[in-house]
């Protein structure tokens, strides 16, 4: 880890002033920041702590929508009572989430900003071609060990699959990214690879999350995150379905249906061919089982990873047949 300067934000507007200037880099839990520093993949020369800013840690539940600040922690989110009962399946992706000490320091802002944990990505020294962090230097993933890797969204250039859940939540519900006078939806703000991976997110320089808002609807309110992983606890998805479902009048009919992947795609993969075959249909097992296998439509696998195109649509299929089986 090399040297840095610190600096202390002591209002937004400054915040995105000392965080616009090269090679500055914001602070707000810390979490995924000082793992990217002490393996060498984040490298600051300046490190811009935005954690004692005021009403960025706030949490508004109305009628119409969550409004939650970026500095708000990953517990305090999880546990709050109209986030559970409102939008269950953001609290069950927060609570599936990392570790109890890694979610009372973590920030939802910071949380979207976290990058792979693809081992060639956060390993340097070891591997030198990673067009994340170097452009243009190649990928050690294409041809290496790929069990963990993407199957949906890759590129010549980049597998490394997004390993976060609470995304994956918000861009089922259509949930949006505040940057202060710009808002970017969530599933615009994670970019696919292409051939520029080492450009993340659709943020310019001298911006900051400052929250995240979701509409409230039928579908956030019945709603449930669905994670398959190698271990119980601590661990990235294998493969992970958020899905909420709207039924018609009759209890049967769907309405409206949201279904988005996680573990499998290069950023939070929304299936909407999985909703499309399903909305306006009767809720059935083997219909729903049918219209899962569209969640992997033009799925790439790399050898060992081959094993999330079969086991993604599990997940989806479980995840629906449990959402629709809540009173």
């Amino acid at each position: 880890m090399r040297d840095f300067s610190y600096v202390r934000a002591h209002s937004i507007d400054a915040a995105r002033q000392a965080a616009a200037l090269p090679g500055a880099m914001l602070l707000a839990g810390g979490t995924t920041l000082v793992d990217l520093a002490k393996c060498g993949v984040a490298e600051p020369d300046s490190l811009v702590d935005i954690t004692h800013l005021k009403g960025l840690d706030a949490i508004k539940v109305d009628a119409d929508s969550a409004i939650i600040g970026a500095l708000a922690k990953m517990s305090h989110v999880a546990d709050h009572a109209e986030i559970k009962s409102r939008f269950p399946a953001v609290s069950e992706a927060l609570w599936q989430a990392a570790s109890a000490q890694l979610r009372n320091m973590a920030t939802i802002g910071g949380n979207l900003m976290q990058r792979t944990r693809c081992p060639y990505f956060r390993d340097p020294a070891n591997f030198s071609a990673c067009n994340k962090r170097s452009a243009g230097s190649g990928c050690s993933a294409i041809g290496g060990v790929t069990r963990g890797h993407a199957v949906l969204g890759t590129s010549d250039a980049c597998i490394a699959m997004y390993p976060g859940d609470l995304a994956t939540a918000l861009v089922a519900f259509d949930a949006v990214v505040h940057l202060g006078e710009r808002q970017v939806a969530v599933d615009d703000f994670f970019l696919l690879p292409g051939a520029t991976p080492d450009r993340e997110h659709a943020i310019q320089p001298g911006e900051m999350i400052t929250a995240i808002s979701i509409p409230a609807s039928g579908t956030a309110r019945r709603s449930t995150y669905l994670k398959i992983r190698d271990r119980q606890s601590y661990e990235f998805a294998a493969a992970s379905a958020a899905v909420g479902i709207d039924f018609e009048a009759d209890g049967r009919t769907i309405r409206d249906l949201r279904v988005a992947l996680g573990g499998v795609a290069t950023k939070p993969w929304r299936a909407h061919a999985v909703e499309a075959a399903l909305t306006g249909k009767v809720l059935s097992e083997d219909r729903v089982r049918a219209a899962s296998l569209l969640a992997m439509e033009g799925a790439i696998d790399h050898g060992a990873n081959h094993y999330k195109i079969e086991l993604a649509p599990r997940v989806v299929a479980r995840a629906i047949l449990n959402t629709g089986a809540m009173s």
